[in-house]
């Protein structure tokens, strides 16, 4: 089938050309070149180094010029024409691979869709230089290719014979400035999956785009043979964070091209047979598989978060809640059901915030609130009050999340859980809430509420399982001990909570958060006096405590982060230029309030052996720190399909596109980078 359709391209053109030739006459013999005149097609093999490395991997650039009125054609040359052929001549163990391709244009001639290039481009193509070679040694690079030129009346084929000589030497570049301008036209990789569905004869396709993407005249050129219609008209439009293509065809298996999003900008998509929803359906159409995968990576996540030290003591205490005085089976589910009611709200909340600033244009990802220094002061007053509640220096009035407080104590409690566990991005949580950003808000509300649901299941199955309730251990003093040992986590997360302040917002955030907590423990503790002598706490200290530290929190307002300069901080320019050296680079995204990023840097990352392996193999490190919302950071973790930190990305020498590592790292894993 596939030779059957380049012979009746071939055989279109041709017939384009014989037609053209009759009604042109005489004119046709002067529009072709004379014998040995130039080409339609004018170009030279230019190297971004002269004189690359041993084991380097050097980009070729094929400047090509089309004379005026005359245009070359992309890989996937439409419906006429054929594809460019590339035979190379190269040293021995050289290597080079497929072109890569910048986007190209459309030219429609007698009804027939044309893929073209009407302006001057450059295909790119990665040299492969074998190891071992001396310095000094020469490497011949020969092409020959043939092609075909055409008009919009008439096709003639060229063929030429191009050389650039190489040789062994240190990797200086040559001419960055053209291959930063050839570079920024070839298509950029795709990291979410696309899909499409053929129904009733049209063929729609769901790309998904964050929908603060700017979009400007989106086409979708195929680059599977034979998958679309070319010649039917395309119609683009977005539904949230995607965009479908609705046109006709008939693919078998995935379809391969490249979205035009803007004035030679492009995507490079791979879309495989799904679900899609049809254009105006509200968001509705989504991959159920994909939606099922992720809700599922959401409950894992939350049920892994249940053992953060912020959140254990309180699940621990609601668990003990149920064993002091032996609840019955009405107050044990109710207590459950609240909780659960608590974590998955606030879950959603949180996520229909993100979803709905994003869709503002903002890159903020999950945890977003611990990039304002203002909310660490009020979360800094929020942990340290609870663990003066589990020292016993006072009670909470009401509701009383460590001692029941009935339907509503458990709502509460299940939010306060599911607040202050919003730092952490853990196993299978962040690719579900990075997958979450791309689907249909209501399928992606539903995941942020498997955030919920996860966090809710261990107090869910001793509040619904008797036997598990009956396991407990019986009250008795030993309950008050182990409060005051449940303090110990709460207050490593305050004082954690003081040193993320103090890196957001220097001496004076530490200042105000130490003052927070002075200022609360003196109203917190003087409510417990009055307690502990049968009065109640007073309404009076508690507006007090919430206002000194609303008040204090306030006083930030403005501060801004000053990182300090770092030779290893990311930038896409710095990546693309150690990438252009042929060096392989290690980038990881982190940030102060991430617990798992912290875990990961001091158990795998900033290790003798980690060093070690990466300095063998001298692998580059770049450290993305979003501590502070990074909007340009926040873009480029968004394009990788993550919600939020940790990301961990292996770009290896002459790769199209990096290795995104798991959420927990290993040393081992490291040291395998090569």
């Amino acid at each position: 089938m596939g030779r059957a359709r380049t012979a009746m391209r071939a055989l279109c053109c041709a017939i384009m050309t014989l037609f053209a030739a009759i009604a042109a006459g005489p004119a046709l013999a002067d529009a072709l070149p004379p014998a040995g005149g130039a080409p339609h097609l004018a170009m030279r093999l230019v190297a971004d180094t002269a004189a690359p490395r041993a084991g380097q991997v050097v980009t070729l650039a094929l400047d090509t010029r089309p004379e005026k009125g005359w245009h070359g054609y992309w890989r996937n040359t439409g419906d006429a024409g054929f594809p460019p052929s590339f035979d190379w001549t190269l040293a021995k163990g050289a290597r080079a691979d497929a072109p890569q391709w910048p986007v190209p244009t459309t030219l429609v001639v007698a009804g027939l869709m044309n893929y073209v290039y009407d302006t001057p481009y450059a295909p790119l193509v990665a040299l492969h230089v074998p190891a071992g070679l001396a310095p000094g040694t020469h490497l011949p690079v020969r092409l020959h290719t043939s092609y075909l030129v055409c008009t919009d009346t008439i096709c003639v084929p060229e063929q030429q014979d191009l050389r650039i000589d190489l040789t062994v030497g240190d990797g200086g570049p040559a001419d960055t400035a053209a291959f930063d301008r050839w570079r920024a036209a070839i298509p950029k990789p795709l990291d979410a999956p696309a899909a499409y569905q053929v129904q009733d004869g049209k063929l729609t396709i769901a790309v998904p785009l964050p929908a603060s993407a700017k979009v400007a005249n989106a086409y979708f050129f195929a680059g599977t043979p034979g998958s679309l219609t070319y010649a039917a008209p395309q119609t683009v439009t977005r539904e949230g964070d995607r965009l479908l293509i609705a046109t006709q065809g008939s693919p078998r298996g995935a379809i391969e091209g490249v979205l035009r999003i803007g004035k030679d900008l492009g995507l490079a998509v791979r879309a495989a047979p799904g679900a899609v929803a049809a254009t105006g359906s509200g968001g509705a159409g989504f991959g159920w598989a994909a939606v099922l995968a992720a809700f599922a990576g959401a409950v894992l996540g939350g049920l892994i978060l249940n053992v953060m030290p912020c959140v254990f003591p309180i699940l621990s205490l609601k668990a003990l809640h149920l064993a002091k005085g032996g609840a019955d089976e009405r107050e044990a589910r109710t207590d459950a059901l609240g909780y659960m009611l608590g974590a998955v709200l606030t879950c959603v909340a949180l996520g229909g915030l993100i979803l709905a600033l994003r869709a503002g244009g903002s890159a903020i990802g999950w945890a977003f609130q611990l990039q304002d220094p203002r909310v660490i002061v009020l979360l800094v007053a929020l942990t340290f009050a609870i663990a003066l509640n589990l020292l016993g220096r006072f009670e909470v009035p009401a509701p009383r999340f460590a001692t029941g407080g009935g339907a509503l104590g458990s709502v509460a409690t299940g939010a306060l859980a599911a607040f202050v566990a919003t730092p952490c991005t853990g196993p299978f949580m962040g690719a579900a809430l990075g997958a979450a950003l791309v689907l249909p808000w209501p399928a992606a509300l539903a995941v942020f509420g498997g955030l919920g649901l996860g966090l809710a299941l261990p107090f869910l199955a001793i509040g619904f399982v008797p036997a598990l309730r009956r396991r407990l251990p019986r009250p008795g003093m030993w309950m008050e001990r182990l409060r005051r040992i449940l303090a110990v986590p709460m207050l490593l997360t305050t004082l954690a909570l003081l040193w993320l302040l103090w890196r957001q917002a220097g001496s004076l955030g530490l200042v105000v958060g130490v003052v927070t907590m002075l200022a609360t423990a003196a109203l917190l503790i003087a409510g417990g006096r009055r307690q502990r002598r049968g009065q109640g706490f007073g309404w009076s200290l508690a507006v007090g405590a919430v206002g000194a530290s609303v008040v204090l929190a306030a006083a930030l307002t403005g501060t801004a982060i000053v990182k300090p300069a770092s030779a290893d901080a990311f930038s896409e320019a710095k990546l693309a230029q150690l990438r252009r050296e042929g060096r392989p680079v290690f980038a990881y995204f982190t940030a102060d309030w991430c617990l798992t990023c912290k875990v990961n840097e001091r158990a795998a990352i900033d290790t003798a052996a980690t060093r070690t392996a990466f300095a063998q193999h001298k692998v580059a490190v770049l450290v993305g720190d979003w501590t502070d919302g990074d909007p340009v950071l926040g873009r480029f973790i968004q394009a990788h399909n993550r919600a939020g930190v940790p990301l961990y990305l292996y770009y290896a020498p002459g790769a199209a596109t990096p290795q995104v590592l798991p959420q927990v790292l290993t040393p081992g894993m490291l040291a395998a980078l090569k």
